[in-house]
């Protein structure tokens, strides 16, 4: 899945007292033009690199996404100063609904100005709606600096209508790099490693190699789905892969079957889950924010999930190398396959095309606001090749964008996002909830 449905709601409030001193280094001052109440201010001090957004003052724009508490805290701050400088207000609502109230507003005729879609099989439904606005040509112009799988997954039947914001790794594997020095274990480079590591650290019998946790509201089950997607990725490569997406191989196909019988030894192992929470069960009861806290308390080993996950570590917690938490990539499970990497990422698309929407939609598919984005939390990778890799400092967000941009790599977009919303993130994400929550069987 995604970045989307973090833990907590909280929005971020910008006081009066806090917009008067964002404001301070700016001053409007009117055009050259007579000075008229209608024409466009002249933006100059700090304000003055948003000049090309100026002319819609005191306008409101909404905003719906899946984004929660605390990454949607980093979100908002992105564009405060866009905000004050213009004068344009953006009122961002963030639902863990977020999946199956879109669909709603939409037909019920209340839809947000703007989505943050994370998924390109719901963006296809909304588009089949008629709803949904092409971008304007100033955000048609800003993805050049994106590769053009990225716009494809923005695009619909060959048609450019949501750009790209943000890019997530998939395939990592979160450990402790103390835990690990001190009971001797090494990071393991091939998925053997990897399941011996896992039998050797149950048999040791201190904690279970393995937490997990899928539970995210009406999207339960999506990190199951990234399981097995990891698998189908790493055993059968990118043309099996898209085969599967696009529906010419399905389910049932022995390829399929067969990666989900690599995820149930792995993630359905009695013996090797799910450390300090529970059994087999408990995953699908668990959500995916609080799978890894047994980590930091030495009740399990590792935890397969994204580079978004970062967020989630209680503040303090020392992310790095040889810290309290680290993680490393997840091995391919056949190694003929280069370097297989699944990824999401999400899709800014328009209901409105009014002028103040469009500025909006202008501003957030540049460089300057992902850099802006970036400097505001770890844990938010841009696939925007303008961006300066100098700015990324934490050492999570530089392995992602390692991997992310590496031109060899084998990249994929998540699976169940790819494909349409009833299948993907409908009757995909159910059933793989099922799968754990009555430890069945494949």
């Amino acid at each position: 899945m995604r970045r989307s449905t973090l833990s907590g709601r909280r929005a971020v409030a910008v006081g009066a007292a806090a917009a008067l001193t964002l404001l301070a280094g700016c001053s409007n001052s009117s055009s050259s033009n007579g000075g008229s109440a209608s024409a466009t201010p002249t933006l100059t001090g700090d304000c003055a690199p948003y000049q090309a957004y100026a002319g819609h003052s005191g306008t409101t724009v909404t905003m719906f996404a899946s984004i929660l508490s605390p990454e949607s805290d980093a979100l908002e701050r992105s564009w405060a100063k866009f905000s004050s400088c213009t004068g344009i207000k953006i009122s961002y609502v963030g639902s863990n609904d977020f999946e199956s109230q879109l669909p709603v507003r939409v037909s019920g005729g209340n839809a947000p100005d703007l989505a943050i879609i994370p998924q390109p099989g719901l963006l296809q439904q909304m588009v089949k709606t008629g709803k949904v606005v092409k971008p304007p040509a100033q955000t048609v112009a800003n993805e050049s600096k994106w590769s053009a799988i990225w716009k494809s997954y923005g695009s619909v039947n060959g048609t450019f209508y949501a750009a790209p914001m943000s890019a997530n790794m998939k395939s990592l594997v979160w450990y402790s790099p103390k835990a690990f020095a001190a009971a001797g274990y090494t990071v393991p480079t091939t998925w053997a490693d990897l399941m011996a590591l896992s039998d050797k650290i149950a048999k040791a019998g201190k904690n279970k190699p393995w937490c997990g946790g899928i539970g995210s509201g009406t999207a339960t089950g999506w990190p199951a789905t990234d399981w097995v997607e990891e698998v189908v990725l790493g055993k059968y490569g990118g043309d099996v892969y898209d085969k599967w997406v696009s529906h010419q191989i399905k389910f049932s196909d022995p390829q399929i079957i067969d990666s989900m019988n690599v995820v149930q030894n792995w993630m359905h192992n009695p013996a090797w889950v799910n450390g300090g929470i529970g059994d087999v069960t408990s995953i699908a009861s668990t959500t995916f924010q609080d799978a890894g806290t047994p980590i930091l308390s030495g009740k399990c080993s590792m935890l397969q999930q994204a580079s978004f996950y970062e967020a989630q570590w209680p503040k303090g917690t020392t992310i790095s190398p040889t810290g309290d938490i680290f993680a490393f990539k997840l091995p391919p499970v056949d190694s003929s396959v280069p370097t297989p990497v699944e990824g999401g990422g999400e899709f800014l698309a328009a209901f409105s095309s009014r002028p103040e929407v469009q500025a909006v939609q202008n501003y957030l598919s540049t460089t300057e606001w992902a850099e802006s984005r970036i400097k505001q939390a770890t844990g938010w990778v841009s696939a925007n090749q303008g961006v300066d890799p100098s700015i990324y400092t934490d050492p999570i967000d530089q392995l992602s964008a390692k991997y992310l941009t590496d031109p060899s790599a084998t990249f994929r977009f998540d699976a169940s996002d790819l494909m349409p919303a009833a299948i993907g993130s409908g009757q995909e994400w159910k059933s793989f909830t099922a799968w754990f929550a009555q430890n069945q069987s494949v």
